[in-house]
């Protein structure tokens, strides 16, 4: 079976199966460049989830899918601390089932990073320029 690619279509179909039909899977290609099947092993507050395959090369096994309400304007800056440290195999414990986390007071909560957008910091200066911009005189007669 395996001498025709059989095995290989096969393995498409089922992949199409998991990801929830051929338009659920055409929309995920669309989102992620990549379709694959996997466990889902947890989700964050901001609703991404989590996948594992240990079938997958090792560093390719662990995955996140942004949540839908990111839509095409994701980045990695949107997984908390936790989780990337779960996604970069620094721990294989899930960070939900991580019981000696330690949660202090002074720790806030997991923020994207919102530096290239509208939402950047800018701080406000009270000094003058150095250089004045050239402002060309309107001409209106």
């Amino acid at each position: 079976m395996s001498a025709f690619g059989l095995d290989k279509i096969t393995k498409l179909f089922q992949i199409i199966k998991v990801n929830g039909g051929i338009r659920a899977s055409l929309y995920k290609l669309y989102r992620f460049d990549d379709l694959k099947d996997g466990k889902l092993v947890g989700q964050d507050d901001f609703g991404n989830k989590y996948y594992e395959n240990p079938r997958y090369f090792f560093g390719r096994s662990r995955w996140v899918e942004y949540a839908p309400q990111f839509n095409m304007d994701y980045d990695g800056s949107q997984v908390p601390a936790e989780w990337f440290g779960w996604l970069h195999y620094k721990t294989d414990l899930i960070p939900t089932q991580d019981k000696d986390r330690p949660k202090y007071k002074w720790m806030l909560p997991h923020t994207e990073n919102l530096s290239g957008t509208t939402g950047q910091y800018v701080p406000y200066s009270t000094t003058r320029p150095k250089v004045e911009p050239w402002i060309p005189k309107s001409s209106k007669v």
